[in-house]
């Protein structure tokens, strides 16, 4: 598969996988119409900004944070619609 190299780019990073892992991946990024070089990055970059936000602090007051654990230790409000859904049989369970 072709792979492009954009201008901004200056650093390789080096991995070694399994036969494969590379069919796969070349599969995925021949699917989105991506090169292999531009489907990895792409999802590498996603996965680190994920793992990145899971760890993001949000700063609040004692006050601010008492309230929260209040609202998560409480009971759900009663939602009609919600109850009926989940009363519903799933239709593969038919």
């Amino acid at each position: 598969m072709p792979q492009t190299t954009s201008p901004s780019r200056s650093t390789n990073i080096n991995i070694r996988v399994a036969p494969e892992q590379r069919n796969l991946i070349d599969q995925a990024a021949s699917l989105s119409s991506k090169t292999r070089t531009d489907f990895i990055l792409e999802a590498a970059t996603k996965a680190a900004q994920d793992a990145i936000l899971d760890q993001v602090l949000f700063p609040a007051s004692a006050e601010q944070f008492e309230a929260f654990q209040k609202l998560l230790d409480s009971p759900p409000e009663e939602n009609e619609r919600l109850g009926a859904l989940m009363a519903r049989k799933p239709g593969w369970d038919k």
